[in-house]
């Protein structure tokens, strides 16, 4: 398809779904960040995988991400439609139906699971079909509209990638991939957080229970702190694993440094300062949220770029 034709197709009229609609369904920016910490998983595997099997690996873990997005947006087209920042997801700006939705998100969920089964082994895929089973079922579904806690519970989907990356690779699952699904894990809630902080109207007028809705701002500022101070040890401590060394070390005791010290801000601050100057400490914690993960892997692919040249980390 050419880029004529593809500019055609995502720019198709109301009502008539192209390319980029169908696209969109996949949450491609979340689809990034699949794709990076499950081939991060992959690497830094003690497994040496063929450069087409890893391909195919991280092809099907995309597009079974992509497949929880598409019906994460089924299930919440109604709560997407008054939320600013979701209005003009496909099915709310009338582009996709529910039905086309859901039969395209199932649909990618069931190749995806059966062509990574085929692709490297039953456990990589189980593990893809649980998250995509605990993304859709068991948080979109079940438990996000009910629970203040909704954050940490999605978390858990979000966490596991690297999981299903080294599990494509080894066959297996170890502490190493468990530390790198508990660093997302306990990242995710202070990231949310800080964005429900100055995003908290949208999530009034959806009627979704996030904490700022459910036990107001100050709970929520003593929570950001509660669980970056949780994820400051877990990352530092992981690099005296075998995923860390003096690389990955020194990343993280920088960026924990000034996770801490934002969440500390966070948790200092009261209403009348924070809109005095437009929430700016929560939308630097924020900010620096989204680069905290990509460098924290990032370090981990080094130190195992390191570990394949013969440079041991820790003797």
């Amino acid at each position: 398809m050419s880029d004529a034709s593809l500019h055609s197709a995502s720019t198709s009229q109301p009502g008539e779904a192209g390319f980029g609609d169908f696209f969109a369904l996949l949450k491609p920016r979340v689809m990034t960040l699949v794709v990076f910490t499950a081939l991060v998983g992959l690497l830094a595997a003690p497994v040496a995988v063929h450069p087409v099997v890893g391909l195919a690996a991280i092809l099907f873990i995309a597009v079974g991400g992509g497949a929880s997005g598409a019906l994460n947006m089924w299930w919440e087209s109604d709560i997407d439609a008054v939320m600013k920042r979701t209005a003009r997801r496909p099915i709310p700006a009338g582009k996709v139906t529910r039905d086309e939705a859901f039969a395209f998100g199932i649909t990618l969920a069931v190749m995806s699971v059966v062509m990574l089964w085929l692709a490297t082994n039953a456990l990589a895929a189980g593990l893809l079909a649980f998250t995509i089973f605990f993304y859709v079922v068991i948080y979109t579904i079940g438990l996000k509209r009910w629970t203040p806690q909704n954050i940490v519970i999605g978390g858990a989907a979000g966490a596991f990638p690297p999981m299903i990356g080294w599990a494509a690779a080894t066959g297996t699952i170890s502490i190493e991939s468990v530390l790198m699904f508990a660093l997302i894990f306990l990242w995710t809630p202070p990231h949310f957080w800080a964005l429900a902080l100055f995003m908290r109207g949208d999530y009034d007028k959806a009627g979704v229970p996030m904490l700022t809705v459910t036990h107001g701002r100050r709970a929520t500022r003593v929570h950001i702190l509660a669980y970056t101070v949780i994820l400051a040890v877990m990352a530092v401590g992981a690099g005296f694993t075998q995923i860390g060394g003096p690389v990955y070390l020194a990343v993280a005791l920088v960026f924990n440094a000034l996770f801490l010290r934002d969440a500390v801000a966070i948790w200092r601050r009261n209403e009348r300062m924070a809109e005095a100057d437009n929430y700016r400490v929560e939308k630097r914690a924020f900010r620096l949220s989204l680069w905290y993960l990509f460098a924290h892997f990032t370090a981990i692919l080094a130190e195992a770029a390191l570990r394949g040249i013969g440079m041991v980390a820790w003797a």
